[in-house]
């Protein structure tokens, strides 16, 4: 992330300080949801309340925060990922690990994204914008490598692992393992064998 043009740039330490709260927040928000105390945020990240207070002075610019910044890494995970793996397949299939830790914590965020309050609008075509193309080039290269069936869309294939990951939450109680069910739905897209 870097700081605007115009604008003093940050310390080393206040950026760091700020990864190291967003990635607390994310965590904190999954297991005791956004309205959870900001000295456990504090807490989880190893920093004073006043440091989160700084970087984020309102519950919602943390919030906002934090989509952004799960967004922004899943959006270059993409290219790093297609560049690291053997295979676009093996590619795309660990995006949508990354994908589904994402909508996980999504849903932690779900009640307050839904809420109305207009600083959470633009948050959805935020998503569509960096996210749609990565999924649509990881599919497309694994199409062109003979790896799954040509023509997937992109946002129907995140749409079906939302939806797989809402499962989760109704099936309290019963084997529900989400990356397993993700998987079946990957290796579905791979062509049929001669």
């Amino acid at each position: 992330m870097s700081d605007s043009p115009g604008v003093v740039p940050r310390r080393a330490d206040a950026r760091r300080n700020a990864g190291t709260v967003l990635d607390a927040a994310a965590a904190v928000f999954v297991t005791s949801g956004v309205e959870a105390p900001i000295r456990e945020i504090a807490a989880r990240a190893g920093v004073g309340t006043a440091t989160i207070y700084r970087h984020y002075p309102t519950r919602a610019d943390l919030i906002v925060a934090v989509y952004r910044s799960q967004v922004q890494a899943l959006s270059v995970a993409g290219p790093a990922l297609l560049a690291s793996e053997p295979g676009p397949h093996e590619a795309l299939t660990r995006w949508l690990d990354r994908f589904v830790d994402f909508v996980v914590t999504k849903q932690g965020l779900a009640t307050v994204l839904q809420s109305g309050e207009s600083c959470y609008d633009p948050l959805h075509d935020h998503f569509l914008e960096h996210l749609v193309p990565v999924c649509a080039r990881l599919l497309r290269e694994a199409a062109e490598a003979g790896e799954i069936v040509e023509g997937q869309d992109a946002y129907e294939l995140m749409r079906a692992v939302g939806s797989i990951c809402a499962g989760a939450r109704v099936a309290e109680g019963v084997r529900y393992d989400v990356r397993h069910l993700v998987r079946l739905l990957v290796n579905g897209l791979r062509p049929p064998q001669a």
